[in-house]
């Protein structure tokens, strides 16, 4: 049987906006802007979409998204942020994976 995904957030560089999925709710309110700040940070420097998403395992998966027209979208810049953002927030990433493996 498959299951998609579960979306826990998403930014978009286009729409301007950000998501957090209500079922995550519950998150304290710092954890949230936290998610907020990581997810708008990165579509304001590097561009496109990023979402956040849980894997059926629990595994936080970074997914991101660009329009082909977009000339402005750094490919190189994208994975090296990603790269950044797992080695400088492990603590929280780790922590919502335990939370979704817990909660979910």
């Amino acid at each position: 049987m498959y299951q998609e995904n579960v979306v826990l957030c998403a930014s978009s560089a286009y729409e301007k906006k950000f998501y957090l999925n209500e079922d995550f709710f519950s998150l304290p309110q710092s954890i949230r802007d936290e998610l907020k700040i990581l997810c708008v940070l990165y579509t304001e420097d590097i561009g496109g979409i990023l979402t956040l998403e849980y894997e059926q395992d629990g595994t936080l998966m970074f997914h991101v998204e660009h329009d082909e027209g977009d000339l402005l979208f750094d490919e190189i810049g994208s994975i090296l942020k990603i790269k950044q953002i797992r080695e400088q927030k492990r603590e929280l990433l780790e922590s919502l994976e335990l939370y979704y493996r817990t909660f979910f």
